[in-house]
């Protein structure tokens, strides 16, 4: 009986060891949507948020495009794009990001053109700006399909 309940805790640690190292980073495209005509961002703020429109303003005027942050208004806006995201913090002896999705809108219907995410849990954790970098960066190089 000793000899099968070893190899079962041995196991049941790995698991419990694992779980904190999961991390995901995705982006598509919706079919036609061509972001290289792109050359400006209309960006929508959270509420409360934590800074995270800062740096997602900063990086795409880092990849030189023009980004005006606003409230959400009536349709159309004067942009060739809206842009919305949803970030998830959690709780590991510092809050950090946990989840990002950045979303991009057709300023005339609303209609998401992309969308780009990333998560990574406490173990593989990134800073925010490196978050929103990774998830741009896939955005920006994805491939309709």
């Amino acid at each position: 009986m000793r000899k099968k309940t070893v190899p079962i805790f041995l196991l049941l640690v790995l698991l419990a060891l694992t779980t904190g190292c999961a991390n995901r980073s995705t982006a598509s495209l919706t079919p036609g949507s061509d972001l290289t005509k792109i050359r400006s961002f209309y960006l929508i703020p959270k509420e409360n948020d934590r800074d995270n429109y800062n740096l997602i303003k900063a990086n795409l005027e880092k990849r030189g495009y023009g980004v005006t942050v606003g409230p959400e208004m009536p349709l159309p806006y004067k942009s060739d794009a809206v842009v919305t995201y949803v970030d998830k913090w959690m709780w590991d002896i510092t809050m950090y990001m946990l989840e990002l999705t950045i979303t991009f809108r057709d300023p005339t219907t609303n209609f998401p053109l992309a969308v780009g995410n990333s998560m990574h849990t406490s173990m593989t954790r990134l800073s925010p700006e490196e978050m929103v970098d990774e998830v741009l960066t896939n955005m920006f190089s994805a491939k309709p399909k």
